[in-house]
């Protein structure tokens, strides 16, 4: 039993930390009670003696003497003191990704701390000897919002780091164009700061599961191998607190069977939006707000013209780095030849003997403006190629509703690369997939994404095809019964063309299933309504809901959205609460924190 003081100090020291590092104490705590007797602190002892271990200790070399390789890595001893591992997130991805990789630390033995860099201070670097990085990138190759104070404040100078052991990991997703950026600017800054690198910079597409518990396992490994001190822990470590790594190998795919495929816009809309539903001959596990995992084929047009410029045999045989197959197989269905990524137009560069700049661009494009000189040197650079990476979608239907089905809701994507229009992979090949194919995927599931129990209230802002989930949302609480009310923020450009699902939402008003609806169509009228201007003209009532307990949802693509759409919540509790904007800012940040503000963005 603790006395009052300690109490108090309790309380203290735990006042600041995130529910994050409250699950990591709570662990930490945990495997002091499997020590041994003789490592706990005892009351009383104000100058315990030292265990063998902490005397065998003295003689080891400073885990700090030591040199980098001519590439930056560390070369020298790695001390095994408690590692840091601090996530910077968006969408949540690097949090549950952190989380994750926190669990393989503390299964294998060794101590982790998890922080969000949202709260964690760039100072507390000088302390560190062991700091590994999971962060995402958004919008024009910019940290998350809740890591831009720390990315600001890494790159301010003032820092020098020459005792600190470091690693990064990128999250970020290929088809864009700064992919991993804010990775690479950590990871540079870090060593140029005088911190000493681990492992090389890890970037991770959409689909990163694997190369992330590679990357983990390469700096683990650095870390306990090296010749230094051990910590005592206990013999079986707890990993009650935080959750195991996941599975990432033998994803459970499985077959579907396009059943429908219709435009959700009408004639005369800019926009392309595909519903499409999906026939599966066996229970299929999912929850609203999991998404779909597709691997898309690059076109048959585009395939044709690789092998043209090559000169290569489409029958021929080649074995990549993860795939084996024919040379038309492996373009159409395993290589990725979109948007190629720097460094393979690099190696390119060195395997054609060319001058090309540092840039990106198709593979086609690639091999017209830089040919090869023979077949040869044409299956040469077709093993440079990454693997296809899955995309990711919101799954559209019911797991109680549309029972043997599912449906995404799929928007074309396109961007400008070299003042050319160019269209998503993925998008474009389900847009144009013809009822009857079969395909594989496999379920991603977002634990950060999740309805609330069937009676409370829930607040949906989803602009575009962000409504998708919502759909999924709308539909299962209908089938449960759900006592809780439903608002639903929706917004496109046009209200005769681009309503997305109108009958449906007007039939949840009709039966209450959807409590409330608010629509911003941007371009019929000479001003731009969006959804944030709607949401402030209900602000006081959104406010009730809010402080009633209502969970709030935001879906929809990256870019300014997400930002508007938060500045609009925090104005609103501002006045709501007629308080000032910094206690308005801790009031949004609590609630992240008790999962009532969740987001999907892509």
């Amino acid at each position: 039993m603790l006395g009052n003081a300690k109490i108090r100090l309790v309380n203290e020291l735990v006042a600041d930390l995130s529910r994050d590092e409250i699950i990591w104490l709570n662990g930490y705590l945990t495997g002091l009670l499997g020590r041994p007797p003789q490592t706990l602190p005892v009351e009383g002892l104000s100058n315990p003696q030292p265990s063998p271990v902490e005397e065998s200790n003295k003689n080891v070399e400073s885990p700090h003497s030591e040199e980098r390789s001519a590439d930056g890595l560390s070369t020298g001893k790695v001390g095994t003191g408690r590692i840091t591992l601090a996530y910077g997130t968006e969408t949540g991805n690097a949090k549950k990704l952190a989380i994750a990789l926190a669990g393989k630390a503390k299964k294998s033995g060794v101590q982790v701390k998890l922080v969000s860099l949202d709260q964690y201070k760039p100072a507390d670097l000088l302390k560190e000897e062991l700091f590994f990085v999971v962060i995402s990138t958004q919008g024009e190759g910019e940290p998350p919002v809740g890591a831009k104070k720390f990315y600001d404040a890494l790159f301010a100078g003032g820092l020098a780091l020459p005792n600190l052991k470091y690693a990064v990991l990128g999250l970020g997703d290929a088809a864009y164009p700064l992919f991993c950026k804010t990775g690479e600017d950590v990871n540079a800054q870090l060593q140029k700061l005088g911190g000493n690198r681990l492992a090389p910079l890890q970037k991770c597409d959409v689909d990163y599961e694997e190369d992330a518990d590679k990357w983990f396992d390469t700096v683990l490994n650095t870390v306990k191998s090296a010749d230094a001190p051990k910590e005592v822990v206990a013999a079986k470590p707890s990993t009650a607190a935080v959750p195991a790594a996941p599975k990432v190998k033998g994803k459970r795919y499985y077959e579907g069977k396009i059943l429908t495929n219709i435009n959700l816009n009408g004639r005369g809309s800019k926009k392309q939006t595909f519903h499409i539903e999906i026939g599966v001959n066996e229970v299929v596990e999912y929850e609203p707000g999991d998404s779909l995992a597709i691997v898309p084929q690059n076109r048959k047009a585009v395939v044709e013209e690789i092998i043209k410029l090559t000169g290569i045999d489409r029958n021929l045989v080649l074995a990549t780095e993860k795939h084996n197959g024919t040379v038309e197989e492996l373009l159409t269905k395993e290589l990725n030849v979109c948007y190629l990524l720097t460094s393979t137009i690099k190696s390119y560069a060195e395997i054609t003997g060319q001058q090309i700049p540092d840039t990106r661009m198709d593979f086609k494009d690639l091999l017209r403006i830089y040919p090869v000189k023979d077949a040869a040197q044409g299956a040469e650079v077709i093993k440079l190629l990454k693997s296809i990476a899955p995309r990711l979608y919101s799954i559209s239907s019911s797991p109680s509703v549309h029972e043997g089905e599912l449906h995404l809701t799929v928007g074309k994507h396109s961007f400008l690369l070299e003042d050319n229009q160019h269209f998503g992979l993925c998008s474009e090949f389900m847009g144009e997939i013809e009822v009857g194919t079969v395909f594989r995927f496999y379920i991603h599931k977002n634990r950060a994404f999740k309805l609330p129990a069937p009676e409370k209230d829930i607040v949906m802002i989803g602009p575009g095809i962000g409504i998708a989930p919502y759909r999924s949302f709308v539909a299962e609480r209908d089938a449960q019964g759900a006592t809780g009310r439903s608002w639903l923020f929706f917004g496109e450009q046009h209200f005769a063309t681009d309503f997305l699902y109108q009958t449906e939402w007007q039939s949840y008003l009709a039966t209450g299933s959807l409590t409330k609806m608010n629509v911003a169509f941007s371009r019929d009228g000479e001003e731009r309504i969006y959804v944030e201007h709607k949401m402030l003209q209900h602000a006081k009532e959104l406010f009730e809901w809010i402080e009633g307990g209502a969970s709030v949802y935001l879906c929809g693509e990256k870019g300014p959205l997400h930002e508007k759409v938060e500045s609009a919540l925090k104005q609103i509790i501002k006045e709501g609460k007629n308080i000032s904007e910094e206690e308005a800012a801790k009031y949004f940040a609590e609630l992240k924190k008790a999962g009532r503000y969740e987001k999907e963005v892509f």
